[in-house]
């Protein structure tokens, strides 16, 4: 007798040779994800060794978990870990309820060419590169800038913001917040889109307001993607790029500005520590996905939506 294991490789098999256009188009995204993202996983162990270029990665020395234990004994441990949460936490309490908000608003304009030009308005700051965004704040918020010169009409004196390690995380989240919240609202424009008509035609006969329907109607339907983008967010919280946080840090705000990612960029590629940068970027990953399931694992069990 046929088991069932073979009938299902069976059909298996069938399914692949009859949708065999399918499973070609799908190759260049699982040659990708082969290249770029699981054969680096080879490199990690070179957190785990005392790597030396030249010898290579099975030649240098095992020395097991000393990257990390040096990583957590070092003067800067606390401060690292403490600036990268920080600004993490700033950046989703700021800049995850914003792009709803904005969804809600633009849901609710009726006129067209208006409704078009906002969103031409809030999108394209999202495609101004990291580079381009810091030298704009360098100009805006210099002594001579446009910011100080308003100052200065109000009888103040100049500030020198970008000195200031007060100033470095309002800074970096607020400029976060207005070059992505038109591209983050995009996902919930889609998800509202998908209310039916008819349930705001019974609220408004019913005598509902707008801010009624909204509390009602709107946000019970985008909840399950709210609550997704949310542990997204929840799980990337660690993952700050370094180039803004690098290209805004100075020698006088290095006190707030100093987080793991620029750090791992200072010791991996400027001082060639390859292991111990391994090591820190490893220790940011773990504690990324501990975060990842914890809220996944949260979310199920209140709301019941969840990635898995």
């Amino acid at each position: 007798m046929k088991t069932a294991q073979t009938v299902h490789r069976k059909s298996l098999g069938r399914r692949i040779i009859s949708s065999w256009q399918l499973y070609v188009l799908l190759l260049p995204a699982l040659a990708y994800f082969a290249v770029f993202r699981y054969a680096p996983l080879y490199g990690i162990q070179i957190a785990f060794r005392n790597y030396m270029p030249r010898s290579g990665i099975w030649g240098s020395e095992w020395i097991g978990l000393d990257n990390f234990e040096r990583f957590f004994n070092g003067f800067n441990f606390v401060s690292l870990l403490s600036n990268t949460i920080t600004l993490a936490v700033l950046q989703l309490v700021a800049n995850f309820p914003i792009p709803i908000i904005l969804a809600l608003v633009m849901n609710y304009i009726k006129n067209q060419r208006f409704k078009r030009a906002t969103q031409l308005i809030v999108y394209a700051p999202y495609f101004i590169s990291t580079v381009v965004l810091v030298g704009m704040l360098n100009i805006f918020f210099s002594l001579d800038g446009l910011v100080n010169q308003f100052i200065q009409i109000f009888g103040g004196e100049p500030i020198l913001f970008l000195n200031m390690e007060s100033m470095f995380r309002p800074m970096y989240v607020l400029s976060d917040v207005w070059q992505t919240m038109g591209w983050n609202s995009i996902i919930y424009l889609a998800a509202l889109s998908g209310v039916s008509p008819e349930l705001h035609e019974a609220a408004i006969v019913d005598g509902a307001n707008k801010f009624q329907r909204v509390f009602h109607i709107d946000i019970p339907h985008i909840l399950p993607t709210v609550v997704i983008m949310l542990i997204l967010n929840v799980g990337m919280i660690m993952s700050l790029g370094f180039e803004k946080a690098y290209l805004m840090q100075n020698d006088l705000n290095l006190g707030k500005s100093e987080i793991i990612a620029t750090y791992v960029y200072k010791v991996g590629i400027q001082q060639a520590q390859y292991g111990f940068s391994t090591a820190v970027d490893i220790f940011n990953s773990v504690i990324n996905l501990i975060l990842l399931l914890s809220v996944n694992k949260i979310s199920n069990k209140i709301s019941g939506s969840s990635l898995w």
